[in-house]
C-alpha cells in the first residue's frame, strides 16, 4: 500500500500522532489513496485534530515535523491556498511528505476519501458517513472565458521582449486550459498536465510545439501552436465559445 522509502516516515507520524491526544487519525492521500503509488511518490496525510486543539496543531507543525526524524526543510502551503498544510523534507536519502492538519468539520470538504493509517476513535468514520469526497472536475466554461485573455498577455510579453514571463503563460496555457480539457473523461481525478502525456499520447506532438526557448520568434511559434492544441482539445465540448475575442486575439497574434 505505501512504498517502502515512504514506510518508515508513515510509521514516525502515526507514532508521533498517537503520542498527542489532540490528533485523532492519520490519513494518506494522493497516491496511496489512488493506488498509483511508485518509487519517485511523495506522502500526503492528513492528521485530523480536535476541533479545540487543531489551531495550536498547525501553530506547532514544524515542531511536530521535527520530531518524526531527520527534517530537511519544511515551509507552509500559502502560496498554494493551503495555510492548513506543511510540506516537509526528510532525508537523505530526500523524502518529500505534506502533512495537513484539519478539523473533522475540514474533513468534510474533501477530494477524496484516503487511507486511514491510525485511528484514535470512530470520528473518520462518521464524517465519511455523512458526507462525500468530491474531485473538482474542470470547468470548460471557466478556461474559455479566460483563454483568449492569457493568449493576448503572452503576446504583448513576447512583443515586449519579456521572454521568459511568456514562457511561463505557456506553461500555464498547457496546465490550466489545454491539459484539463485534453483529459476529460480520461480520468476521475485530473491534475493540471500531470501524466498527460500517457492520458492523451496521440497529442503530443501539438503538445510539444507548444514548449518554446527563450527567443521571440520560437515564442510565438509555440503561442500560436498552444492556440492550434486549444482549438483541437476545445472541438465537441460544451461551452459558448467566446469568438469575438478568438478572432480579435487570433489576428493580433498574427500580426505580431
Amino acid at each position: 500500500m505505501i512504498p517502502e522509502h515512504l514506510r518508515q516516515v508513515a510509521d514516525d507520524v502515526v507514532a508521533e500522532a498517537a503520542k498527542d491526544p489532540r490528533v485523532l487519525a492519520v490519513v494518506a492521500g494522493g497516491s496511496v489513496a489512488s493506488g498509483t503509488s511508485d518509487e519517485y511518490s511523495d506522502l500526503d496525510l492528513v492528521l485530523v485534530c480536535t476541533a479545540e486543539g487543531q489551531p495550536a496543531c498547525l501553530a506547532e507543525a514544524k515542531e511536530f515535523a521535527a520530531r518524526v526524524g531527520p527534517l530537511l526543510s519544511s515551509f507552509t502551503g500559502e502560496h498554494v491556498g493551503e495555510p492548513r498544510l506543511l510540506i516537509a523534507l526528510y532525508g537523505p536519502p530526500p523524502v518529500h511528505v505534506d502533512l495537513k492538519f484539519v478539523t473533522p468539520d475540514g474533513l468534510r470538504t474533501r477530494v477524496e476519501d484516503g487511507v486511514v493509517l491510525w485511528q484514535r476513535d470512530d470520528t473518520v468514520d462518521k464524517v465519511r458517513a455523512d458526507s462525500e469526497a468530491s474531485w473538482p472536475p474542470p470547468d470548460p466554461q471557466w478556461i474559455e472565458d479566460r483563454f483568449w485573455v492569457w493568449v493576448h498577455y503572452a503576446a504583448v510579453k513576447i512583443a515586449r521582449g519579456e521572454l521568459f514571463e511568456a514562457i511561463e503563460v505557456l506553461g500555464a496555457l498547457r496546465s490550466a486550459a489545454i491539459a484539463p480539457l485534453a483529459t476529460l473523461g480520461r480520468t476521475a481525478r485530473p491534475a493540471g498536465v500531470r501524466r498527460l502525456e500517457t492520458l492523451a499520447p496521440e497529442l503530443l506532438p501539438q503538445l510539444r510545439a507548444t514548449i518554446a526557448t527563450a527567443d521571440a520568434d520560437d515564442c510565438r511559434r509555440a503561442l500560436r501552436a498552444a492556440v492550434d492544441v486549444y482549438r483541437t482539445v476545445r472541438e465537441g465540448v460544451p461551452m459558448v465559445r467566446r469568438t469575438a475575442a478568438e478572432e480579435a486575439v487570433v489576428a493580433f497574434l498574427r500580426a505580431s
